[in-house]
């Protein structure tokens, strides 16, 4: 057992690599090391904002430096938290999100969370909650 652990302790001083993986090699340090242009952001943000569902909100954004600012009404919550998500992917390294919430959109979800939450399934056997 001794003899197994010297003989990889060898192979791995002499192949001269001082960590298993080097920085070089991870896939966030490679992405984030590449640097996006502002008009490469604006256009790639376009085209996922016109295939998306969210097209008809008209959000509007402005790209300066990296760093997206969005702005717009949501009648939907999660359209401000998916519009972030999807200026980062487009490649922004900050996003600043001025998307208000319409008033409907925070009483549906306030009325969702006064019923309750529906819990977990937690055996196959088991049933599920009641429908709303």
């Amino acid at each position: 057992m001794r003899i197994v652990a010297v003989i990889l302790w060898l192979t791995f001083c002499l192949s001269g690599q001082t960590t298993p993986r080097s920085t070089a090699q991870h896939k966030r340090t490679a992405a984030a090391a590449a640097k996006v242009s502002d008009a490469e952001i604006e256009q790639t943000l376009k085209a996922k904002l016109a295939k998306s569902k969210m097209a008809a909100n008209a959000f509007t954004f402005k790209v300066s430096n990296g760093t997206v600012t969005l702005e717009g009404k949501a009648n939907v919550i999660q359209h401000k938290g998916a519009m972030t998500r999807m200026a980062k992917t487009a490649g922004a390294t900050r996003v600043v999100n001025n998307i208000q919430i319409s008033e409907e959109a925070k009483a549906k979800a306030r009325e969702k969370l006064a019923s309750g939450r529906r819990r977990a399934q937690v055996k196959r056997g088991e049933p599920r909650s009641q429908p709303r």
